[in-house]
């Protein structure tokens, strides 16, 4: 099945995924115009009224460099919408991508059709991420367009399957848009992705050590310092599992050998997420591939990285196959 527009003309086959709180308008821009999808989650925006400032900046501009760049036009843009339930903003924010015309929707935590029917009324498309083939089946039922795989390693809240059973499974049943997430940080996990039946990658924990992520530069720092030895995986901190650096869980005061469970009934993202700043201000989220971020540097020069890798990768396959004929 061809790709949608939207995802079909990318410098290289990668998303950047929203990450709350420190993915912006700065970090959007930055990745669209360096060739890749860039998002934000809709929360980010706070007050909600602040949504429709950064909508009417994000779009502006890239209709700017657009015109002026005819023959190397920006990548679209992505909106993430949390769900959930107690998400008391949602359909505020819903209504402003469609104002907006955004280009593409991730959805997180649920599926809802009256979602997914405001994002197809102006053409626009939705992508939704999953952790397991159950949830994959009911997203389609309920009108996404597309899938996130959050394989095991992904950044946030993370999945624990494997992402060879992942994909397989899902690709049994479904050939339309699929993101792999999950430990992805380099062109040659991109294209790993591909081999094993993705149409994209979906990178979200490198960008956190770029210029224009929104995050304390000691998190910047410590992506680029730490490696998939140093991350927790756990529930404790929103009642979702995810991956987090043990060294921010240490700085808090607490055991990351030692983390109580948490009840996932007091999961909330009620006006903006949870009210909890240790969240994931001071307890830094991030996927097992941040071993392979070796400094902070523009989002441009990480995307220009991204794709010396991924076309490097792929040569090298094709002289593997040229020597095996």
């Amino acid at each position: 099945m061809a790709l949608p527009t939207q995802l079909s003309k990318l410098r290289i086959p990668v998303i950047g995924s929203p990450l709350f709180i420190i993915s912006n308008p700065d970090l959007v821009i930055a990745q669209c115009k360096a060739g890749i999808v860039g998002s934000f989650p809709a929360l980010n925006a706070r007050p909600a009224h602040v949504l429709e400032e950064w909508l009417q900046r994000i779009t502006s501009e890239l209709d700017a460099y657009n015109k002026a760049n005819p023959d190397k036009p920006a990548a679209p843009f992505a909106v993430n919408q949390i769900v959930h339930k107690s998400n008391d903003r949602l359909m505020h924010d819903v209504e402003m991508c469609v104002k907006y015309k955004v280009p593409i929707v991730i959805t997180s935590l649920g599926a809802r059709t009256e979602v997914n029917d405001a994002i197809h009324s102006y053409g626009g498309i939705v992508l939704h991420d999953i952790i397991n083939n159950r949830f994959a089946k009911k997203a389609i039922e309920k009108g996404a367009d597309g899938l996130i795989a959050v394989a095991a390693g992904a950044g946030g809240h993370a999945g624990t399957l494997s992402p060879f059973a992942l994909i397989q499974e899902i690709r049994e049943w479904f050939d339309g848009p699929l993101a792999l997430s999950g430990s992805i940080a380099t062109g040659g996990a991109v294209l790993a992705s591909e081999a094993m039946g993705a149409d994209l990658g979906y990178i979200g924990s490198a960008f956190i050590a770029t210029e224009e992520a929104n995050a304390d530069q000691r998190y910047k720092q410590a992506i680029v310092d730490y490696n998939a030895d140093d991350i927790v995986y756990s529930n404790l901190f929103t009642g979702v599992h995810g991956n987090y650096l043990a060294p921010s869980i240490e700085a808090a005061g607490l055991d990351p050998k030692n983390l109580p469970e948490s009840d996932p009934s007091k999961m909330s993202f009620g006006s903006g997420g949870n009210q909890d700043k240790k969240a994931w201000k001071d307890i830094w989220g991030c996927g097992q591939g941040i071993g392979a971020v070796k400094e902070i540097v523009p989002a441009a020069k990480m995307v220009d990285r991204l794709a010396d890798e991924y076309f490097a990768a792929k040569a090298r396959l094709g002289g593997l196959a040229q020597a095996a004929e």
